[in-house]
């Protein structure tokens, strides 16, 4: 579906929840009710038309093409190239993670070690990977969905194993919000494809919690990372001592 179909889908919706029928729409903007069904039929509007009819409804504009950006398709997932492009550049690989945190230049900038033309190189280098859309002063909206991963056992992943994990859980776990847990069980299949399906629900909530919290200051925010893993293993010493 095109971007200009979701926002009329969006925007149908928004009218809908508003309980404003097309007649009634027809009456503030000063059309028939008839020209205004053919216009929403035919899914083309210029923006100058949308303006008024979110004006004339109450619905904020901005909302309409928020949600119509965050309705389109993307990806779950980047392609093993993409990836490796990724890693083979750390810097370019901060950024993307950064970016994945919807980490403003500015803010990148302010913290890290990056001049600003080093930031806009690697930002539209990630728009051709297709991570971001790069737009006008240095912003951009992300390609990939809520339910981003990184590849299983991928260049990232394989990254992470040999740079990242020992320096995550070198930490203490005992800050405030914090947590660290190592839970062995013995399962069935059956009930490890639940937990399995619990754990997804689990990073979509965190997701949400990520998005809600943007609204706050900065200075209101942490970084916290979930660093996550379900899998049939037992440690090696252990199965030394197997019968």
């Amino acid at each position: 579906m095109s971007s200009p179909e979701l926002v009329l889908d969006v925007l149908r919706a928004e009218l809908r929840a508003a309980n404003i029928t097309y007649k009634a729409l027809a009456e503030r903007i000063g059309m028939s009710e008839s020209s205004v069904k053919r216009m929403f039929g035919q899914k083309d509007m210029p923006l100058s038309r949308l303006a008024q009819i979110c004006q004339a409804s109450g619905v904020a504009l901005e909302d309409v093409l928020r949600r119509a950006a965050d309705a389109r398709p993307h990806a779950d997932t980047l392609t093993l190239p993409q990836e490796k492009s990724l890693v083979a550049n750390p810097k370019l690989l901060l950024v993307a993670i950064c970016c994945l945190g919807h980490w403003s230049l500015e803010q990148v900038i302010e913290t890290y070690r990056l001049t600003e033309a080093e930031c806009i190189r690697c930002m539209a280098e990630l728009d051709r990977l297709g991570l971001i859309e790069l737009k006008p002063l240095n912003r951009y909206s992300l390609r990939v969905s809520n339910a981003f991963r990184w590849l299983a056992d991928g260049p990232v992943q394989q990254y992470f194993r040999e740079n990242v994990v020992a320096d995550y859980f070198a930490g203490r776990f005992d800050g405030p919000g914090e947590t660290l847990m190592c839970l062995p069980a013995r399962l069935s299949m059956a009930s490890a494809h639940e937990l399995t399906q619990k754990i997804q629900q689990l990073a979509g909530e965190l997701a949400r919690l990520h998005r809600n919290d943007r609204k706050l200051a900065t200075e209101e925010r942490d970084g916290f990372t979930l660093l996550l893993g379900f899998r049939s293993w037992e440690f090696a010493a252990f199965t030394k001592l197997r019968r």
